[in-house]
């Protein structure tokens, strides 16, 4: 007569028991999309950004030119807009009202090579007139490159 409690029984019992444990473990990381929030700093208006790699030289403030690459998407990956592969940047004026309230926060502060990954709220997002592929209840995730900073003397 084989004994109930096998060595085959036990480590299943074990391996079961650490599985359940995992999996019921509170994560304090909140996921937005494919993205862990947590990895993020929240401003006070709601936007949430991490940077990605860090810029050298002088800070974009308002007044500065801002020479940029942008990929926005919706939080589940769906590319919306994408400038990336350009090899033409966009030329911003911070503080002239050119781009939404949080690509414009989001900028400030950025420095020349400065990589950061924005996820905007819908209020921050808000625009005169939408493009037929953008919903203007959603918030967007945003990928910010600045080429160059160029200061409004």
């Amino acid at each position: 007569m084989k004994p109930f409690f096998s060595i085959s029984r036990l480590l299943t019992f074990g391996l079961i028991t650490i599985l359940a444990f995992y999996s019921c473990n509170d994560n304090p990381d909140k996921k937005e999309g494919n993205t862990t929030v947590s990895e993020y700093i929240e401003t006070e208006s709601g936007l949430k950004f991490k940077i990605l790699k860090e810029g050298e030289g002088i800070k974009a403030q308002n007044g500065d030119y801002v020479m940029l690459f942008e990929t926005t998407s919706y939080r589940n990956g769906t590319e919306l807009y994408s400038n990336e592969n350009s090899e033409n940047p966009i030329k911003v004026e911070l503080g002239a009202n050119q781009v939404t309230k949080g690509v414009e926060e989001g900028l400030i502060g950025m420095k020349s090579g400065e990589i950061r990954q924005l996820i905007v709220p819908h209020y921050l997002a808000k625009r005169e007139f939408y493009p037929e592929n953008v919903s203007p209840d959603s918030t967007l995730m945003i990928k910010l490159i600045v080429d160059k900073v160029i200061r409004n003397e």
